[in-house]
């Protein structure tokens, strides 16, 4: 069984409330619905702006990818948005041959994503 944890943060600055996920171990098909019932608890919670701190993920499939795509949608829809903060390189690695820095804001510091939500989401060019 793969290991994998999810940490809860929040993140309160006068202009909005970031919920930050911080991720540890490997986040594959066996633990993908530990991070889907942690973004299923943040929107019932009316958190909609949802920061990714992937410093201690080691591993990621198409699952744990997946799970991102099932809610980004509904996140924007709702006035808020995912970003996503401090990859390893070999995760970032799979987000960028996937093509996820198109789709979500990829920062190498948490501290530059928090600043990213100030902004509406426009692909880097």
């Amino acid at each position: 069984m793969s290991n994998f944890s999810v940490g809860f943060r929040t993140h309160v600055a006068p202009e909005r409330e970031v919920r930050v996920f911080d991720l540890t171990g490997e986040l594959d098909a066996h633990t993908a619905a530990e991070l889907e019932a942690a973004f299923q608890k943040a929107l019932a919670d009316g958190s909609y702006n949802l920061l990714i701190n992937g410093t201690g993920l080691v591993y990621i499939s198409s699952a744990g990818l997946g799970v991102f795509m099932a809610y980004l949608e509904d996140v924007r829809e709702r006035g808020g948005d995912i970003k996503i903060a401090a990859l390893q390189p070999n995760v970032f690695t799979v987000f960028d041959l996937l093509g996820f820095p198109f789709l979500l804001h990829i920062t190498e510091t948490e501290d530059e994503a928090l600043e990213r939500f100030a902004l509406p989401y426009e692909p880097e060019a």
